[in-house]
């Protein structure tokens, strides 16, 4: 399989498709006309007999078409092969991550990552802004000008913001732009020289643990600050069922507080480590069985807003080492789709309810034009075949990084075609 980059912007009829469209509460047999960059038209109205003159077919045969997958937490290591593998798993638009390598806390950092991928044509990528210079947790970055030059929200990425003066600052600061702060909830003491979760499966694999406290004490500290500051507060990849619980309590309270999880933690639990599958060290770790049941409730009584796939790209070298040694982080772009669609199969949530979590909400969440089939908005598209099985296999998954954890994994959901503005940019190889 292979992106490509059909530059042909006509008009172009999806017909015959099972159309699903979250953001409008529609699931019905219909198509959707494209016109250059935007969407003309959709709904039952589009079909073969009806489309222009001009217009060129393409038969869905029934698959499902819905708008381009939003992924809210991406860690962009090789930039070109990032976009490659989003495009691949039906993803049109994401939001990536300050990193180390890329700290994104000036406005030409920002501009950066938005000329470079716009040059590349495939995956439309929105940067967060640091909350703090430098990703050090001290000095405020200037997250107002950074919003200025196009940053969607602020986050110190894969670490927590773990001083709470600083924390308190931030949240003030962002209030009085109406800016959103996204924390890695994990409180970086507790956490420190853990290399999975704690509890019976890591002493018996001699392995030293992170306690879940040291998630939920990060959340319950960050919900009293968002309290007295009136912030807007986002929680990234939650995973324990005490994180969620406090949660949907803070929302019962009325609190300004988002959340979202990924695939791991509802598809998984720590017995995936096995015998120190490195692919399976994750931030935060795989936990136990109670609390992957616990995330499957929260994202269907909708306590968790959104799915994210954590894409965290990471070398051969730095899996290839002792489990306590190796760089925690899975890919997660390709199998975004399918392993959500693991949601549908087991009953927990309605197709549309699935593919909400992964387009129209998380893009209402960031303020993205995306995630909805209605006209005028970009035509980013996915077509889908939810029912057909495959087996994941690292090796062939397009992109650079290989570290799925969902490497043997069976799964249900096969992308057919990924379009942005108007152009095919991926289909699977004959």
């Amino acid at each position: 399989m292979a992106p490509r980059n059909d530059t042909s912007t006509d008009q172009v009829a999806y017909v015959n498709a099972r159309l699903l469209d979250p953001a409008a509460g529609v699931d019905a047999t219909g198509g959707v006309l494209t016109d250059g960059e935007a969407i003309a038209d959709a709904g039952p109205g589009v079909t073969k007999k009806k489309a222009p003159k001009d217009a060129r077919i393409v038969d869905c045969q029934g698959k499902c078409l819905g708008p381009g997958l939003v992924d809210i937490r991406v860690e962009l290591g090789d930039l070109a092969a990032t976009v490659e593998a989003a495009v691949s798993g039906g993803v049109t638009s994401m939001v990536c991550l300050p990193t180390p390598e890329l700290v994104i806390d000036d406005m030409s950092e920002v501009e950066f990552v938005a000329r470079r991928a716009r040059k590349l044509g495939l995956a439309k990528v929105y940067p967060y802004g640091a909350v703090t210079k430098g990703l050090e947790g001290k000095e405020l970055a200037e997250m107002g000008l950074l919003a200025e030059a196009g940053a969607v929200a602020f986050t110190d990425g894969e670490r927590a913001v773990a001083d709470a003066q600083t924390m308190r600052r931030a949240m003030s600061y962002a209030s009085t732009f109406g800016l959103m702060i996204v924390q890695h909830p994990e409180e970086p003491s507790l956490a420190a020289d853990g290399a999975m979760n704690a509890g019976e499966t890591a002493t018996r694999l001699g392995l030293f643990g992170i306690p879940k406290e040291a998630e939920v004490i990060m959340v319950e500290r960050d919900l009293r600050l968002a309290s007295l500051t009136g912030g807007r507060l986002h929680i990234a990849h939650v995973s324990t069922a005490e994180t969620i619980d406090a949660l949907r309590r803070a929302k019962a309270d009325g609190l300004n507080v988002t959340c979202d999880t990924a695939p791991p933690y509802f598809a998984l639990n720590e017995t995936a480590i096995g015998d120190y599958r490195t692919f399976a060290k994750l931030s935060p770790p795989l936990r136990a069985e109670q609390d992957r049941q616990a995330v499957v409730e929260g994202l269907a009584d909708g306590t968790i807003d959104a799915i994210a796939s954590d894409h965290t790209p990471r070398d051969e070298e730095s899996k290839r080492l002792p489990f306590a040694q190796a760089a925690p982080g899975g890919i997660g772009l390709n199998t975004l789709l399918a392993v959500s669609l693991e949601l549908h199969h087991n009953g927990h949530l309605s197709l549309l309810e699935v593919l909400k979590l992964v387009t129209s909400a998380p893009a209402g969440l960031m303020g993205l034009p995306a995630g909805k089939l209605e006209k005028g908005a970009p035509a980013d598209l996915v077509l889908f075949d939810p029912d057909e099985g495959w087996k994941v296999d690292a090796d062939k998954l397009v992109g650079k990084a290989q570290n799925s954890p969902f490497d043997r994994r069976p799964v249900q959901g096969r992308v057919l075609k990924t379009v942005i503005d108007g152009r095919l940019v991926f289909e699977p190889d004959a």
